[in-house]
This record gives structure tokens, sequence and C-alpha cells, in this order.
């Protein structure tokens, strides 16, 4: 048992050695419920291996990314997507000498709480529910009370903020409405966020045949690469570089996560460039006329038959509407798909 027991305390000791500016996880702020620590992981190795081993984790395989219900193999879903962020944001953690396993942990469990449909599922449901619905607060509502039968994960509080603050408007990269997380690991996993999806959705496109690799804005792709590794590998040493402040090689009293001008300049360019070309395209509109449609029948059939609802969701809200809305945000595109055709099949045979 001594054995064991040291592995976690030497864990936290070579924590020490991380910047100054680092989240030690022996100095986390703890989980809403208390309980006794791991013998053998600290609280942020816990963290993630327990959004690892959830249901919602599970489920990303099959939800939309950009493309709903996509027939090719290769197109990205929500769970390569974490993926993709979990790997770009541990490998800026590790440069800069921050906290890897709590950059992990926030970014595995960021977008738990993702409806189908990607965020065309996300808007139905924000404008149905009188509350509204953002997906970043209901990856919150996953950990802390959907996931194990009403228990939820019982994560740390520097994981939840990571998950409840990684979301961004459409606002410009790093402006003025771009938000703030409270600790710097948590920023690494929000612009890490930000650099995935904007590389791989451009591939999709292109393997969609929305655009090619010609389209993408000339100053642009000179700035940071023509292809797609190379994007990748410009924006993630130009976030080391400029952020190097924050490994404590040199005290300051605000290090920051961030760009360069010239790269932040030109990684907005290529965001604007999708919602031009790719999000907004009227092709991609119809399929998302199609998504809301369903997503509108279910929340209306499920909020006029609250019985029907699995019996488990009337453990996590007094609400209907709030019931429903966990239902549906939980579901997979496919299974959104297949509910939305049996109850139109029943309603016709009704009529």
């Amino acid at each position: 048992m001594v054995r064991r027991l040291n592995i976690r305390l030497i864990t936290e000791e070579r924590e020490e050695s991380l910047s100054p500016y680092a989240v030690k996880s022996r100095l986390s702020r703890g989980r809403l419920k208390p309980e006794e620590s791991c013998v053998i992981r600290t609280a942020f190795q816990r963290d993630r291996d327990r959004i690892i081993h959830c249901k919602a984790f599970r489920r990303l395989k099959h939800k939309t990314q950009v493309f709903i219900a996509p027939v090719g193999d290769h197109y990205v879903t929500r769970l390569t997507h974490t993926l993709e962020v979990s790997q770009i944001a541990r490998t800026i953690a590790r440069a800069l000498n921050l906290n890897e396993d709590l950059t992990e942990a926030i970014s595995l469990g960021h977008d738990l709480g993702h409806t189908p449909f990607g965020h065309v599922g996300e808007e139905v449901l924000n404008e149905l529910y009188q509350e509204g619905f953002r997906h970043n607060e209901q990856s919150l509502r996953v950990v802390d009370i959907l996931e194990k039968d009403g228990q939820g994960l019982n994560l740390t509080w520097e994981v939840r903020d990571g998950i409840l603050n990684h979301s961004k408007t459409r606002a410009d990269i790093l402006g003025q409405d771009w938000g703030k997380v409270n600790t710097l690991e948590g920023e690494v996993c929000k612009l890490a966020d930000t650099v995935a999806y904007i590389n791989h959705d451009i591939g999709d496109a292109i393997r969609a045949g929305i655009i090619t690799e010609n389209d993408l804005p000339l100053s642009a792709i000179t700035m940071l690469g023509r292809f797609h590794s190379q994007r990748v590998n410009t924006m993630v040493c130009d976030i080391i570089d400029f952020s190097w402040a924050a490994s404590g090689s040199n005290t300051t009293d605000n290090p920051a996560i961030g760009m360069s001008p010239q790269v932040l300049e030109a990684t907005n360019n290529l965001r604007d460039f999708l919602f031009a070309r790719v999000y907004n395209v009227r092709s991609a509109q119809e399929e998302a006329e199609k998504a809301r449609g369903v997503v509108r029948l279910l929340y209306k059939y499920f909020t006029e038959h609250e019985a029907k609802l699995p019996s488990e969701y009337h453990l996590y809200s007094d609400e209907v509407e709030r019931r429903v809305l966990d239902y549906i945000a939980g579901m997979t595109d496919q299974y959104a798909l297949r509910m939305a055709e049996e109850l139109s099949l029943v309603r016709s045979k009704v009529g």
C-alpha cells in the first residue's frame, strides 16, 4: 500500500518542476463532493479517465462535426475532433511546461454536451428552450449530473471550468468577445480547439467537393502553409512562441496564451473563408434544414408525450422541457434520424 501510495505522491512532486503558472494537481480547488484521493493517479489524471470511460464520450463517435451523417469513412466526427484537440493542446502544454494532465482532461471533456447535427442542433434547441441552450453548459451538465444515472463524474473545479468556458462566439479568434478560461491550461485547450476545427473542416470541405485547395485565401496559406500538416505546425509553433512567458522562463505578471498578429490574422481569414464558402453554402443549408426539422419534431413530440422519455431522465430535472433537452442533446445523429422517422411513421398511421 505504501508503494502504491507513493506513485501519486511522486507524480505530484514532479509537478513542482512545472511552470509557476501551471496548475498543480495537489492544489486543485477540489470537487463538488469530497472523496478520497486515488492511490495511483493525480486528481486530473483521474478526471481524464472518468471522461474517457463515460457514455457521453463514446457517443461522440456518431455525432456530426460539420457534415451531417456523412457517408464517407474519413470525415471528422465529434470524437475524432476531440482527439485532435487533445493532441494539439497536449503538445502546446508540454512545450510551455504547463500541466498536461489537466489540459488533456479539459480537451477530452469539452464537447460532451454537443447535440446531434453539430451547431445546427445547438441552434434549434437554443431557439426552442426558453432559457436557451449552449453546448458548453450542457457539457458541464453532463459531467455534473447526467452521467452515472444522475450522480455525475464529480470532476475537479479546474476541469469543469475549462469545459464550461471553452466555447467561443463567432467573433474573431482572441478578439474582444473571445471570453476567458481561469487556467492557462484551459486557454490552451480553447485555442487548440480552434486550430483543430479550422484545419480539419477545410479537409472535410475538400473531401466533399465544396472547395479545392486552390480556393483557400492566398494570403492565409502563404503565411500558414498550403497543406493541413503545415498549417497546424505553423499555428502550434506560433502559439508556443507567443505564449513562452507562460513556461515560467521569464517571470511576468500576466502570461497569456495567444498568437502573433500575423498568424492570428491569417487564421481569422481562414475562419471567415470557412463561414463564407463552407458553413453557409446552399447545399450545407439544405442539409441543415433537414436536421432542424428532425430536432423540432423530436422536441415537440417528447414535450407533448413526456411518458415516452426513458425513465432515467425523470431523475435529472423536475421540468419536462429540461428533461427533453437532455434527452435530445445526448442523441447521436443516426439515433435522432431513426427516432424522427419512427415518429413520422406512427403519426402517418394515426392520421
